[in-house]
């Protein structure tokens, strides 16, 4: 590997680090899955569909039956292929919850696919504004839930030394 290349890597962390970095830096419990799941609802449909082949692929034929309910079971014949081939409408019905669920299963049974899966994916400058997004917006609401508590915690204090 040439020296500018390691330079790029070391500056430059890959997606999926970067995101688990803030998740772990940041304090606040948001999970790649939630990440991944919030980024698959603003990707277009092309992308969709290749994330889900992806993810699908690396799933066994019984978690296929199992995870999202079952809504994949239809891919069970296609299991262990490198890629499953998903259609543009399977990948529009597909849920964020089922995809949160997806890469929940993939992210216990094969941590570093999950990984890869972003790094492919990091090649489109739409998917990383969608992942950075989906990081902004899992972190706003964490920190105004974080907030909300604080306030409230305050307001009983306060009620509690009046009386």
């Amino acid at each position: 590997m040439k020296k500018n290349a390691r330079r790029h890597l070391a500056a430059n962390p890959a997606p999926a680090e970067t995101a688990q970095a803030a998740v772990v830096e940041s304090g606040n419990p948001v999970s790649m899955a939630a990440i991944v799941a919030g980024a698959f609802e603003r990707i277009n449909i092309r992308l969709r569909a290749r994330m889900l082949g992806r993810l699908l692929a690396s799933v066994g034929p019984l978690a296929l039956t199992i995870v999202g309910g079952g809504v994949f079971a239809k891919y069970a014949a296609q299991a262990r292929w490198p890629e499953i081939p998903v259609s543009f409408e399977d990948a529009a019905r597909a849920t964020s919850a089922q995809v949160h669920e997806l890469v929940r299963y993939v992210q216990q049974s094969n941590p570093q696919l999950l990984g890869q899966l972003v790094d492919a994916l990091a090649r489109d400058t739409a998917t990383i504004a969608a992942l950075a997004a989906s990081v902004a917006a899992l972190t706003i609401n964490q920190l105004s839930t974080q907030a909300g508590r604080r306030l409230e915690r305050g307001r009983l204090q306060a009620d509690q030394g009046v009386r």
